[in-house]
């Protein structure tokens, strides 16, 4: 599949063999880029890689821009699973037919994906529900495909060198973790408990009950909740509903989750979104969620008092802060690049200015310089990218960056509550603690090295850097979709 769209090179290059590519029927595929051709391998292949082709489109820390613009047009196109199959689940699940569990059950769904479909119904006491069952052998099928990506990814890993600096084995098994959460709806359902506990003094924001006693690992049956897609044109035109308040709800209920709780809503696209009447935000689907550090959410919160005071230098050095220590990074010249993304913009109302994306380019720019940030905080502005989709449904002229500043500083404490003082003191004197009994034995250890007659410096060549350095910066921008087609090249075996 994937040689098809173009990327026969890869199999040469990862010795996998002509009798591959003879089986090939070749078609004209000259005026399509490489990222439209792998996008288009990703679409053929099934939801396994639309799921992957998603999760790099979010990731412009690990491939090149144009190449997540592209992955971002991968969207789940299925086709509803007869009901005769759903039934089967269900009466398997409930371990009883399903009119005997429900008063009604609308065999139509309302909303069907890749891994699940949604259908309407009530319960025996009259409750209305939305039951989100798996489709039939979805497990099997990202199971096979996962087996076949992790042998590949390893494979690649070993034979093509220049892919090692973006850990081919390690996106895979990022990806597995993430597709099994996802494909729990137990974990689905303590997430939304968990919504729930957190919002549950604000009348603003609407989470849906879980019904935990008709719910398990393939189904989950929750609240129906009244209200209207955002991506509905007359959702925002229903009685009491104010489209700037509706705005601000959203995005004051984002910033809670980021900064109160270290624990957010991963997806909120507008279909994610129902807009209930007196200004009242539904949020449903919680497949993916973020968790973020109290150290994160300090550095999120400093990020956005640099860009209220212009303070890009700052900005840099947080970013440098948040990854990995190396030596190659030169922070100037970093700092620069950052003041040349975002001066600009700043000012600028919603319509003129997307900040999830400035900021999703600064993880892209830092990547580049040598700098891996964490995952967890690139989510956090894959996650602004789709607020802002939400703002652009709802008021062009809405200041986005201001309101965002302004609601940032509301949530910023001033100073640290004397609770989390005691803490800081608590771990910093268990850390000097282990300190002092580890540093005796560390002494001696390495005195005993330094006395050892073979003992030797170990000096790297610079030049051998620089040579390195420069052969990653000429890969970087062209490899990584051979990269990603090597490591599923080998699924045309299995589907030839």
């Amino acid at each position: 599949m994937f040689a098809r769209h173009g990327f026969q090179t890869v199999v040469v290059r990862a010795k996998l063999g002509r009798f591959i590519l003879n089986r090939l029927t070749p078609y004209h595929i000259e005026k399509l880029s490489t990222p439209e051709r792998l996008r288009m391998s990703f679409e053929q292949l099934g939801p396994t890689f639309v799921k992957l082709g998603q999760l790099l489109a979010g990731r412009p820390d690990l491939i090149p821009l144009e190449w997540s613009e592209e992955f971002r047009k991968l969207h789940d196109q299925v086709s509803p699973v007869e009901f005769s199959e759903i039934e089967k689940i269900l009466t398997a699940h409930f371990g009883a037919p399903v009119q005997e569990v429900f008063l009604s059950f609308d065999e139509k769904p309302m909303a069907a994906a890749s891994i699940a479909q949604v259908h309407r119904a009530q319960l025996k006491n009259g409750a209305k529900v939305v039951v989100k069952v798996q489709r039939p052998g979805i497990d099997k099928t990202i199971e096979e495909d996962l087996q076949i990506l992790r042998q590949l990814a390893g494979f690649v890993e070993r034979h093509i060198p220049e892919s090692r600096p973006f850990n081919p084995v390690g996106i895979i098994k990022e990806f597995g973790h993430a597709l099994e959460l996802e494909t729990n709806f137990a974990v689905e359902a303590n997430n939304i408990r968990r919504f729930q506990l957190n919002f549950a003094g604000d009348s603003a924001i609407k989470i849906p009950k879980v019904y935990g006693e008709y719910s398990g690992r393939r189904v989950l049956v929750m609240e129906a909740l009244e209200g209207i897609p955002l991506t509905q044109k007359h959702a925002l035109d229903q009685d009491g509903v104010v489209r700037e308040e509706i705005l601000r709800q959203g995005l004051r209920a984002y910033l809670k989750m980021v900064y109160r709780d270290g624990f957010f809503h991963g997806d909120l696209h507008p279909g994610n979104l129902l807009i209930l009447p007196n200004n009242q935000l539904g949020l449903v689907d919680f497949g993916v969620v973020g968790r973020i550090s109290r150290r994160i959410k300090t550095a999120i919160a400093s990020m956005f008092m640099a860009l209220a005071d212009e303070d890009f230098d700052r900005m840099a050095y947080i970013h440098v802060d948040l990854s990995p220590f190396t030596e190659e990074v030169d922070v100037d010249e970093f700092a620069r690049d950052i003041r040349n993304l975002l001066a600009p913009y700043l000012g600028l109302t919603m319509k003129d200015v997307n900040l999830g994306r400035l900021l999703m380019q600064s993880t892209s720019i830092a990547s580049r310089h040598g700098l891996s940030l964490p995952s967890e905080l690139v989510l956090f502005f894959k996650s602004i990218v789709a607020i802002e989709g939400m703002g652009h449904l709802i008021s062009e002229d809405f200041d986005f960056l201001k309101e965002t500043l302004v609601l940032a500083k509301e949530y910023v404490s001033p100073a640290p509550e004397p609770k989390q003082l005691a803490q800081d003191a608590a771990f910093f004197v268990r850390d000097i603690q282990s300190l002092m009994q580890s540093l005796p034995r560390q002494l001696k250890y390495g005195l005993r090295r330094f006395n050892d007659p073979d003992f030797a410096w170990k000096v790297k060549s610079q030049d051998a850097k620089d040579l390195r350095q420069t052969v990653a910066k000429g890969f970087e921008q062209l490899f990584w979709g051979l990269i990603l087609a090597a490591l599923l090249l080998g699924l045309i075996l299995r589907y030839r």
